[in-house]
């Protein structure tokens, strides 16, 4: 009987939440909302117009500290390794040299956007 009830809450709360979410919204359609957004580009203009390095710059620097959280994300459990002193070295080193890759880049002006 318990299931039952549960499923039968489930469902009348997701029909609830999917008829609001249906009904709710206007509908109101006209072209700057219609147009597909590229990047900040006009679609229906030239395809050759120049492309600033800046997105690239950006896109490699958020790709090199997303890499610093994926290697340094499986820490906890190998902490329980019977060695912790090579771990928390070699994980140091790891943040210590992406730190002085972004202090350079910082001093170099290689994160601002504007020119």
């Amino acid at each position: 009987m318990n299931l039952f009830t549960v499923i039968l809450i489930n469902s009348l709360l997701s029909f609830t939440l999917i008829s609001i979410a249906f009904w709710l919204p206007q509908m109101n359609v006209y072209s700057e909302k219609a147009n597909p957004y590229e990047c900040g580009f006009d679609p229906t203009s030239s395809a050759r117009l120049p492309f600033s390095m800046k997105f690239f710059l950006v896109a490699i620097t958020f790709l090199l500290f997303d890499l610093e959280i994926a290697l340094l994300l499986p820490l906890p459990w190998a902490i329980q390794t019977t060695d912790i002193n090579i771990m928390m070295y070699s994980a140091f080193i790891l943040v210590t040299i992406l730190s002085l890759g972004l202090a350079y880049e910082w001093s170099q002006k290689g994160l601002e956007w504007t020119e």
